[in-house]
């Protein structure tokens, strides 16, 4: 039973720190997007 729980417990926090990476990327390629497009209206 310890082990399951320990399991779910790192588990979760894999889940939330790959989520907070995911947002960080969003964020860096919607950064991006906004530099390109305005180089594009220039």
């Amino acid at each position: 039973m310890k082990n399951l729980i320990t399991l779910l417990i790192v588990s979760s926090v894999f889940l939330l720190s790959a989520c907070n990476t995911v947002k960080g990327v969003g964020q860096d390629i919607q950064k991006a997007g906004e530099k390109i497009e305005g180089a594009a209206k220039k």
